[in-house]
């Protein structure tokens, strides 16, 4: 009996895990101060043991797949050298897209580009889906982050609030909707911190195969980790010099 519980236990934490939202990034890499690609280089995430990697290929491009969403540091080793330390955030189900950076050996920083959008402005992942998509950081400073609900519609113009607090998406009945928390379908948020949650992702269309066993919408919560929170501090005390 002790054997069979086990064996159910780590069938349920494999689906779970099957579950969670990986991301990409993309970027190329040229050779500082020309436009030069830089071939070979070897572009690598680490994440607690775990290691993240591609090759740029002749035009110095790379892609990065499969990587749970949440803020990496990324390095670039070429020719020897090394250029690390470089912060990126993984987004659910996305494109993190550096865009093309020069390599120069040592280099602790990289200027960053702020990209600033409305709130009710749709991003396509994958190319034609309808998400909009809310971080940790974004969460943290909203006006309504103590609500879910209100949360989620403060994000999305095609989700309404009814008087009965039931959400209702565009095209859809009251209520028509589900919620993904780490992997697991569940009809109610209920009482999730927003503090709890590190990226928060809002379907009103176009629903993915594996989302698709409603009409509706669909609420993907991904709740932080220990990881999470370590490479968060650990950007932080990088970018102070403390590390």
């Amino acid at each position: 009996m002790k054997n069979a519980l086990i064996m159910i236990a780590l069938v349920i934490a494999g689906n779970v895990s099957a579950q969670q939202a990986l991301g990409e990034v993309t970027g190329k890499v040229v050779e500082y101060g020309t436009v030069i690609p830089a071939v070979g280089a070897r572009i690598y995430i680490e994440d607690g043991g775990r290691l993240y990697q591609a090759r740029t290929d002749m035009d110095g491009e790379f892609r990065i797949s499969a990587i749970p969403a949440g803020t990496y540091m990324l390095n670039v080793l070429y020719l020897q050298d090394t250029m690390t330390n470089k912060s990126i955030e993984v987004p659910m189900d996305g494109i993190a897209r550096m865009g093309t950076f020069e390599f120069e050996g040592k280099f602790t920083d990289i200027v960053d580009v702020e990209v600033k959008a409305k709130n009710d402005y749709v991003k396509l992942i994958d190319g034609n889906l309808p998400v909009t998509s809310i971080s940790a950081k974004e969460i943290s400073v909203s006006p309504v982050k103590f609500d879910i609900k209100s949360l989620i519609t403060s994000i999305s113009s095609n989700v309404q609030q009814t008087a009965d607090g039931s959400l209702v998406f565009r095209g859809a009945r009251k209520g028509d909707m589900i919620y993904y928390i780490d992997g697991v379908k569940t009809t109610d948020a209920g009482t999730l911190p927003s503090v709890s949650i590190g990226y928060m992702q809002v379907y009103t269309g176009g629903l993915p195969a594996k989302y698709g066993d409603t009409l509706g919408g669909v609420v993907v919560i991904e709740s932080k980790s220990y990881f999470d929170l370590y490479r968060a501090w650990e950007a932080d005390q990088i970018r102070q010099g403390l590390r």
